[in-house]
């Protein structure tokens, strides 16, 4: 089970596990500034259940069909989405491996992008592209990294990330800075 630490652009650490579970996957963090995050996601990597934390702020949410659904302030939400996006690897994870896109392969996406600290929701449209897979030298093997471009379909803001399994290696604003188990491969 990967055991690791992000360090987020604002200098917040993220200390995560993740690991497959029952036919899905779970991601539980704690972050120095005392938020936190757990997510369930099923077997097609759309979450199940999820639960974040920011001060005095919670969040709750899950999928029931093709919907999202979420609490956070005691109202109640939906809207179609392939899933969460926040500051937390762990969302971005989900995201990229429930739209199991091929090498060269891309999806046009709405994600649901929570904002810090209040934890508001925005829906954005996304296009996601795995834009190449290459493979690295490890202790434990080669390992395949993933390299996504994902763009803001109303900004035009391009951004890279590179997921190894379950891990996020580097991605805007987050840096791996530690790992202790190497990571699943679904």
């Amino acid at each position: 089970m990967p055991r690791g630490t992000y360090l987020h652009e604002s200098e917040v650490e993220e200390r995560f596990s993740c690991a497959p579970d029952g036919g899905g996957w779970r991601y539980n963090a704690e972050r120095s500034d005392g938020g936190t995050v757990e997510l369930v996601a099923d077997g097609r990597w759309r979450p199940a259940r999820l639960q974040v934390t920011a001060g005095e702020h919670v969040l709750r949410g899950g999928a029931a069909g093709p919907e999202l659904l979420w609490v956070t302030g005691g109202r109640e939400n939906s809207a179609r989405a392939a899933g969460f996006l926040g500051e937390s690897p762990g969302l971005l994870v989900a995201v990229a491996r429930s739209l199991g896109l091929a090498e060269r392969e891309q999806a046009d996406v709405r994600v649901l992008v929570l904002t810090e600290p209040a934890l508001g929701v925005r829906t954005v449209p996304q296009r996601w592209r795995l834009t190449e897979i290459a493979w690295h030298d490890a202790d434990e093997g080669r390992l395949p990294v993933e390299r996504y471009e994902v763009t803001d379909l109303e900004t035009g803001e391009v951004t890279e990330s590179y997921l190894a399994g379950d891990v996020v290696l580097a991605s805007p604003g987050i840096e791996l800075a530690g790992l202790e188990d190497p990571p699943n491969f679904p």
